[in-house]
């Protein structure tokens, strides 16, 4: 979070981060290359196509830990911080791509009369056969999308196009991780046909479905939410007692007289804090890139998103000073131990009083 924009806002830990991972690159990328070139001197692959392998197999490890970061936070707290600098790892999971992609092309294709990339689209055009498909143009769709991503992984472009737009462009990851599924299908797969190599595919995707389908069934279960009066009055949330202090518990009211007995979705999550004494309820959706507010805590007296650390005052959403940012507030009121919220979402920035929370009863002692 900074109040103007910079090309990496560098801390120690980012830094940390960075270290580490462009250790790991670089060790596994060596360990692949050593582990190849052992055995008979006839039966080594040339060294340009053991680092093609390497590079490649790399960038598709990279991507599914990229996929696999975003459910694991969500099931795990503890797994939160590996968020924060997720955009790091993607960027290099493209530049690891790209150097795959271009030691490629001009391995297979440099040598020529034409140019490399122009041979490459025109050298296979056999679109209608399995076997022979060119797998080459399915790895170029995902790089492009790739490219795409990291070249508007910066705030500049989050807050430029707003933070819908951007949370949609992104999601085109999950088309490239398609695309390069069906790269490494019909590609590698085609002249490697050792079984280990399908089944890890195979376990890769199944991994990175099952988290998706696990995380989103959690969701679901938030979602199903507290009916609303017709009249849109304030609802019964949830008990005082079911909010640990400093954080939240999340709701999604529902339309009453929908379909269903539990009437239908007509509200954004609210994300109710207990902090101080108090309890204020503010919009669960960050304006940085969506992230889940209901799932952070308070820290120095503010909201902290979880993702990346954008923070928010709990009686008005405003952040603190030099920051603008500001999310929509919702009245709160507490009746016994209970917690009331009207659902009618009020402006970002909106000054809302946190209800008190009322003593604990004395226990009650038989006469």
């Amino acid at each position: 979070m900074s109040v103007s924009y910079t090309w990496v806002g560098w801390t120690k830990h980012k830094k940390r981060y960075d270290a580490v991972l462009l250790v790991a690159v670089a060790l596994f990328l060596a360990a692949f290359i050593g582990l190849s070139l052992v055995g008979p001197v006839a039966s080594r692959p040339s060294l340009p196509i053991v680092l093609i392998r390497a590079l490649g197999l790399c960038a598709i490890l990279m991507l599914h830990i990229v996929l696999w970061i975003g459910p694991l936070a969500r099931l795990d707290r503890r797994l939160l911080p590996l968020l924060f600098n997720r955009r790091h790892l993607g960027v290099a999971t493209f530049f690891v791509a790209l150097a795959h992609a271009t030691l490629s092309v001009l391995w297979y294709h440099g040598f020529g009369n034409l140019n490399p990339l122009v041979s490459l689209l025109a050298s296979n055009t056999n679109y209608l056969s399995f076997s022979r498909f060119p797998f080459e143009v399915l790895g170029l769709a995902a790089l492009a999308i790739l490219f795409l991503m990291a070249a508007t992984s910066h705030d500049f472009w989050n807050r430029n196009l707003s933070a819908r737009t951007w949370k949609r462009l992104h999601m085109l990851v999950y088309w490239a991780y398609a695309l390069l599924v069906g790269h490494v299908a019909l590609g590698a797969m085609q002249s490697e046909r050792h079984p280990l190599l399908a089944a890890a595919l195979l376990l890769g995707v199944g991994v990175t479905a099952g988290l998706h389908i696990v995380a989103g069934s959690r969701e679901v279960r938030v979602d199903r939410g507290v009916a609303l009066a017709p009249d849109g009055t304030f609802i019964d949330a949830c008990s005082i007692d079911e909010i640990p202090e400093g954080r939240a518990r999340i709701v999604c009211p529902r339309r009453a007289g929908g379909t269903g007995t539990r009437g239908s979705l007509c509200h954004e999550r609210i994300a109710i804090f207990r902090h101080g004494g108090t309890i204020s309820a503010v919009s669960n959706v960050c304006v940085h890139q969506g992230g889940p507010l209901g799932e952070g805590k308070i820290i120095d007296g503010c909201i902290t998103c979880p993702w990346h650390g954008w923070q928010y005052r709990p009686a008005d959403g405003q952040s603190p000073p030099p920051f603008h940012e500001k999310i929509p507030t919702y009245e709160v009121r507490i009746s016994g131990r209970r917690v009331l919220v009207n659902p009618r979402t009020l402006p970002p920035g909106t000054p809302t009083p946190p209800a008190a929370i009322p003593p604990d009863e004395p226990p009650h002692t038989p006469a």
